[in-house]
């Protein structure tokens, strides 16, 4: 998070548009941070988009005419996407869209997530870089602040914070012990009552 995929998406959507191309941005219905009919960067930059819960359904959505017509199809938190695999297949070969997808890589625990499933049928791949939060290094990891344990949840700085793999790893350790105390104090207070 916070590598500015949003904003790299962004920028080629509009430079797309600008060299004549017939461009539309999907994101995912699930992130509602900055609004949910445009994709809005961290700095507040924004472009009208389709807010979708399946990408299966954009075709019906936008309608066969403008889907025919579309050359580029951006999509935005692509991670959140179950079907992405299959529309980027349908989009890119079939239908010769140029599809340009920006999400994450991984979750919060380090786990594959999202867009890897598409990685072998990719043309580029550019993985992003933030800077860690703590110490100004490239941070290749996302640290969750909060307890939340589902593996979605749409959020920004105020659950989220960039570092490298030092502050990543201790970062882990902390709360890891905290939860640890957390637990054992829950024990001993119900031996107690």
């Amino acid at each position: 998070m916070f590598a500015g995929k949003t904003t790299t998406l962004l920028h080629r959507m509009k430079s797309e548009s600008s060299n004549g191309r017939k461009v539309a941005i999907i994101k995912s219905s699930k992130d509602t941070r900055y609004g949910l009919d445009s994709i809005v960067t961290h700095d507040g930059e924004k472009l009208p988009c389709w807010p979708l819960e399946t990408l299966s359904s954009f075709k019906e959505r936008i309608g066969l005419e403008a889907y025919h017509k579309l050359e580029v199809i951006g999509i935005d938190e692509a991670q959140f996407f179950e079907d992405l695999y299959d529309f980027c297949i349908k989009a890119a070969d079939h239908d010769g869209k140029i599809v340009i997808v920006a999400g994450l890589d991984g979750d919060y625990l380090r786990r594959s997530f999202g867009v890897l499933n598409i990685i072998p049928i990719a043309e580029s791949v550019t993985k992003l870089k933030a800077r860690c939060e703590l110490c100004g290094k490239p941070a290749f990891f996302t640290l969750r602040k909060t307890e939340e344990t589902e593996r979605e949840l749409v959020a920004g700085a105020d659950v989220y914070m960039p570092v490298c793999r030092k502050h990543y790893v201790s970062g882990q350790g902390v709360k890891e012990a905290a939860r640890t105390v957390l637990e054992t104090h829950k024990v001993q207070c119900r031996s107690l009552s």
